[in-house]
């Protein structure tokens, strides 16, 4: 399955280097030397280097030799391709939650997930209702069940939450 692990920052020195915005648990595994990722527009980059600098990834990638180069990619989302069979039963990536449609416990429609907004302390699922943006905390006193297979998402929000988007 094809899922985010980046973002292409700003260009890292003269010789093409870009900053990443690592979006991925396993930054050690994606983007090893060799690895390819996938950019929006469909061109796929082979990472020709890695390295850490103050705590921000560089990656320098295969025919890209210089920083303008890199300015042209910047903001693109880095795709991999990731096996999502060694999941355990429960488990999943934020992006396969992406697309789910979100009940309420009473079956009432509330709408798909079309983000999921990392932020400390908990990460929310935003959900289109009614034309507008309603955010989820994602905690097992408020989401009851996942489906990942059949993209279907069951809450229980508190009294007041769906309300507020309106």
């Amino acid at each position: 399955m094809q899922l985010v692990v980046g973002r292409i920052g700003r260009a890292h020195g003269v010789l093409g280097e870009a900053t990443i915005e690592v979006r991925t648990d396993n930054p050690d595994q994606r983007f090893t030397l060799g690895s390819k990722l996938t950019i929006d527009s469909g061109r796929e980059l082979i990472v020709k280097s890695a390295r850490w600098h103050n705590q921000v990834l560089l990656l320098a990638f295969e025919g890209i030799t210089d920083r303008n180069q890199i300015e042209d990619l910047r903001d693109q989302l880095l795709s991999a391709n990731v096996d999502t069979s060694d999941l355990a039963p429960g488990e999943y990536h934020y992006q396969q939650l992406i697309g789910s449609t979100v009940f309420l416990n009473s079956g009432q429609l509330l709408g798909p997930v079309t983000e999921v907004v990392a932020i400390p302390g908990q990460d929310l699922l935003a959900v289109e209702y009614q034309g507008r943006q309603v955010l989820i905390p994602m905690v097992k006193a408020i989401i009851t069940s996942i489906d990942i297979e059949n993209k279907k998402i069951v809450v229980d929000p508190p009294k007041g939450l769906i309300d507020v988007a309106l």
